[in-house]
């Protein structure tokens, strides 16, 4: 019996918290719904704050309140994981108060944003490329700011991942073969513009293999006069490779390529 009172007693607050917020929502008090949309704020339920706060939104356009609702409208809906209308209402924060009380916060969240909502690496990267700009003008706007550790830190995983679709496109040329063309050229040509665009990238060893190993295949299906030539390239190649990364996994069927190239090099 006492279980069952606490189970009722617990529905009866329930419904007593959701008929506050329906009668807030018929409410033609503006502060009231927005002092009510703080306190949900504040625990979390994000999505009454959102809707409390857009229906006060009008009334306070043009008020110094108004920036606060911007600044809290931007933070529920990064709180609802809503992070492409967050970035939108920090960008709408950003350019009607550039110097606000809340301008670092906003700068950095629009870079943020992008970064949570940036797709995976075989997907279109526009987002991924946006965030990178917001994180760099933050960092030039707010070099002390306690954020901008965490801009960089983001920032650098964008730019790997800029460049894990570009390991995707050189691998997949690459697995191409001489299919329709030469892509093995096309693979080394997209590995060494990724290495040059994203100098420290966490893939830099698997895009030199790669340079590596389409050197090698376009030397052994190369026609007679030009094999000696790219022999000497690749054998070239295998020595930047090793010298880079004496350890490496592939280091075993690097040294085969070697032995290959050196029965075609005569050394």
């Amino acid at each position: 019996m006492q279980k069952r009172g606490l189970i009722i007693l617990l529905a009866a607050v329930l419904l007593a918290g959701c008929g506050d917020y329906q009668r807030l929502l018929k409410s033609s008090n503006p502060d009231e719904k927005y002092q009510a949309a703080l306190k949900y704020f504040n625990q979390k339920e994000y999505v009454k704050a959102q809707t409390l706060l857009d229906d006060v939104s009008a009334y306070y356009k043009g008020t110094e309140r108004s920036e606060d609702v911007l600044a809290y409208l931007a933070r529920s809906y990064m709180g609802m994981k809503d992070y492409s209308s967050a970035v939108e209402y920090y960008r709408a924060y950003v350019r009607n108060y550039p110097k606000g009380k809340y301008a670092t916060e906003a700068h950095f969240q629009v870079g943020h944003g992008l970064y949570l909502d940036s797709p995976d690496a075989r997907l279109d990267q526009k987002t991924t490329q946006e965030s990178i700009e917001a994180f760099t003008r933050f960092v030039e706007l707010y070099p002390e700011s306690p954020y901008a550790e965490q801009a960089y830190t983001e920032m650098n995983e964008m730019y790997d991942k800029l460049a894990l679709k570009e390991l995707y496109n050189a691998r997949l040329y690459y697995n191409l073969g001489s299919y329709l063309g030469n892509n093995y050229l096309s693979c080394e040509v997209t590995a060494k513009n990724a290495l040059k665009n994203y100098p420290s990238n966490k893939y830099q060893e698997e895009f030199s293999w790669l340079i590596l190993e389409s050197k090698y295949q376009q030397t052994i299906n190369s026609f007679e006069n030009l094999k000696l030539e790219r022999a000497r390239d690749t054998q070239d190649e295998y020595y930047n490779f090793i010298t880079e990364y004496p350890n490496s996994k592939h280091r075993k069927e690097a040294d085969k390529m070697l032995a290959a190239i050196r029965k075609i090099t005569k050394e």
